[in-house]
């Protein structure tokens, strides 16, 4: 039982727009950490660069601004070195999947143990409104005033691409969502991306609006548990089936559909194709997949580079320099 409460890890006075979506994002941070229990010197937020980016000045913690893209390669390098530290990763849609993509792709790929925050907003904030990579085709911006003409990046598609093996998703007014994902990324041994639903509202407001308050996840949404059947609806009247080798949405008790019938999430499950299938499903059609969806384990990156340098170092005639100028022949000049 954690001894902690949500104010053992707040810090300053948060300078963030009314109504932004970093707000709520904030408080399920500090409750999640005092749940999970590991004391503020345990722990360290690393950033990059924007509106997001200026999270661990609000947290009692360890805590660096880096510069922009740069979150994950300097979150990586305090993890190998500091291998006790559970670190965190704060950032933004540009700054972690534009300059940043790189950095985000293989720290997936190496799966170092990082528990990696996406704050999707689907724009550029703190530099006033230019579309970002999550921006859907057709945004108008300050930088396409026309509306862009390119796909966005799905997150968890890159994610599941660059072979991440956790990948959760929640809304940031969301409050409980928040931090169960939070609590099952800090769970997790490996690269850990948790994707945020956020609302900007003075560049983007309503982004994400059919999800954002309580009755529309009622409708949009659906919430990935466990071992339970997959239902949502304001009354779990609907579900999802496999259709060969796709899913669709059916309602229970029509054309002899029961709950039988209905797919059961695992989120362990080593094979990622159903995973990345309800990791990419969007209205009109279809739900919104929110919680859990991947978490596998596999060996991490800090793990292995930590145990071959323990492996070369029991193998070596020297462990210090003055050892190492010793194995050489030496004289003294006098």
């Amino acid at each position: 039982m954690s001894t902690f409460t949500a104010k053992d890890f707040k810090k300053g006075q948060p300078r963030w727009c009314p109504g932004c979506g970093d707000h709520s994002f904030l408080a399920a941070l500090h409750k999640a950490m005092a749940e999970i229990g590991v004391p503020p010197y345990q722990t360290a937020v690393i950033s990059g660069i924007g509106c997001s980016s200026r999270l661990p000045h609000y947290m009692n913690t360890y805590g660096m601004n880096t510069i922009h893209g740069r979150a994950a390669a300097i979150a990586t390098g305090c993890k190998v070195v500091n291998p006790d530290l559970t670190v965190w990763q704060v950032s933004g849609d540009g700054d972690g999947l534009a300059i940043g993509g790189n950095h985000f792709i293989h720290a997936n790929r190496r799966n170092v143990n990082l528990k990696m925050i996406l704050l999707n907003n689907r724009i550029y904030g703190l530099t006033k409104g230019q579309y970002s990579p999550t921006s859907p085709r057709g945004f108008v911006s300050k930088s396409s005033p026309y509306g862009t003409v390119e796909d966005p990046f799905r997150p968890a598609e890159l994610c599941f691409g660059a072979r991440g093996h956790f990948f959760a998703r929640a809304v940031a007014t969301d409050l409980q969502g928040t931090v169960d994902i939070l609590k099952a990324a800090y769970n997790h041994k490996g690269a850990a991306v948790c994707e945020i639903m956020q609302n900007c509202v003075i560049f983007n407001n309503g982004a994400h609006e059919a999800i954002y308050t309580n009755e529309g996840r009622k409708k949009n949404a659906i919430y990935l548990r466990d071992g339970e059947p997959m239902v949502f609806g304001e009354n779990n009247e609907y579900g999802l089936m496999q259709e060969g080798f796709g899913i669709k949405v059916v309602k229970i008790g029509e054309n002899g559909v029961t709950i039988d019938d209905i797919l059961v999430h695992d989120s362990h499950c080593e094979d990622n194709t159903l995973h990345l299938k309800l990791a990419m499903m969007e209205g009109p059609d279809f739900p919104v997949a929110l919680g859990v969806i991947r978490d596998v384990d596999a060996p991490t990156y800090d793990d292995a580079v930590n145990a071959q340098i323990a492996e070369i170092k029991a193998k070596k005639p020297y462990h210090n320099f003055a050892e190492l100028l010793e194995t050489n022949d030496i004289w003294e000049v006098k």
